[in-house]
């Protein structure tokens, strides 16, 4: 299954949703590009209507005498991800060399579940904050206090090695710093933020788009790792205000974001009256959230924490037991999901070579 062809779909378009007031309010989302990865719709066969949720396949493979496992991510209509799903949510439906349309599977009979998904997929959250001379004189012991709440909100427990954080920071100079590099464990994220000094940096300007840049480059070096899973990343990047080192181009960090592996996450943070929310909303793709002072940083960086976490949690590993046999060929499948009276399906196709009875 792991030669199935990627099908690209049209791409649908929203605005951006923006409010002004308090941070808690300003959080703007961009809508998901309408894509269902490596599937396709369903066939009109089964009469299901324009889908109302997206199902994303990632990777699909089969496992001796008879599983069928699809890792897919799933999220609605404006690309807000939904996590929290069980296999009684899904329902399945096969259709064989005999078949005119599709046959429903009982979840039941055929063993369908969620299963865990560390073994075939890593998420990976890259913090980037701004430690230009502002932020260091004037909100410092706020941005520590509300970094160290989002990584205690995001950070998974216990922890696994299937999801990570790497700390960065940026100031005027050409280089994106390392201040803590992947790890699962909160405790040492959290420490090195609490070692965090007024005097860590020597160049007082600001290089947002070198940041933008640089750690896109990062993501999409941790997507390509390792080729026997799917690896997701989070760019999340806080600032208080706009570029001012001038070594990029705007265009050019706009420009990383947009050609961006679309499972690399942008979110921004912004803080103060400085800052451009219209190139944050743009570099935060995903979401993007605004303070208007730093008292107000930490419930902000939490509205991102939680859209994070949502993020990482919309992938899902969904496996069954197919009843197809050795020298049936192949088949296809289709798999629907119905959440809070949404529905939403993908269709996709197995080779049942070497499928005997019993399975996992």
């Amino acid at each position: 299954m792991k030669n199935i062809p990627q099908f690209i779909f049209l791409i649908a378009f929203s605005l951006i949703i923006f409010s002004c007031g308090n941070a808690d309010d300003d959080v703007s989302f961009d809508i998901n590009d309408k894509e269902l990865g490596l599937g396709e719709e369903p066939d009109d066969c089964l009469g299901f209507g324009e889908n109302e949720l997206l199902l994303s396949i990632q990777d699909e493979f089969t496992t001796l005498p008879g599983k069928i496992s699809v890792l897919f991510r799933v999220s609605d209509l404006m690309g807000n991800p939904i996590s929290g799903l069980s296999a009684e949510q899904f329902s399945i439906y096969e259709q064989g060399r005999n078949d005119d349309c599709f046959e429903p599977i009982s979840p039941s009979e055929s063993f369908a579940r969620i299963s865990p998904n560390s073994q075939v997929f890593n998420n990976n959250t890259l913090l980037v904050l701004d430690l230009s001379n502002s932020v260091l004189e004037s909100s410092l012991d706020e941005l520590k206090a509300a970094t160290t709440s989002f990584i205690n909100n995001v950070m998974p427990t216990p922890a696994t090695e299937s999801f990570k954080m790497a700390i960065y920071w940026f100031d005027g100079e050409d280089e994106l710093h390392l201040l803590n590099p992947l790890t699962s464990s909160a405790t040492e994220l959290t420490a090195s933020v609490d070692g965090i000094t007024a005097d860590i940096s020597n160049d007082p300007s600001t290089d947002l788009y070198g940041a933008v840049i640089k750690s896109t480059d990062i993501a999409e070096n941790l997507l390509s790792e390792n080729s026997e899973v799917i690896n997701a990343a989070s760019v999340v990047l806080f600032t208080d205000g706009t570029d001012q080192a001038s070594r990029y181009k705007e265009s050019d960090a706009l420009r990383a974001v947009e050609e961006a592996d679309n499972n690399i996450s942008y979110f921004t943070i912004g803080l103060g009256a400085e800052i451009d929310t219209e190139v944050l909303e743009q570099i935060g793709k995903t979401a993007s959230v605004f303070a208007s002072n730093s008292e107000e940083l930490e419930n902000t960086f939490n509205n991102i924490s939680q859209r994070v976490e949502e993020q990482a949690g919309s992938y899902y590993l969904f496996e069954y037991c197919t009843p197809k046999r050795d020298g049936s060929g192949e088949s296809n499948l289709v798999i629907q999901l119905t959440h809070n009276s949404l529905k939403g399906a993908v269709q996709t196709k197995f080779s049942a070579n070497g499928f005997t009875g019993g399975c996992e």
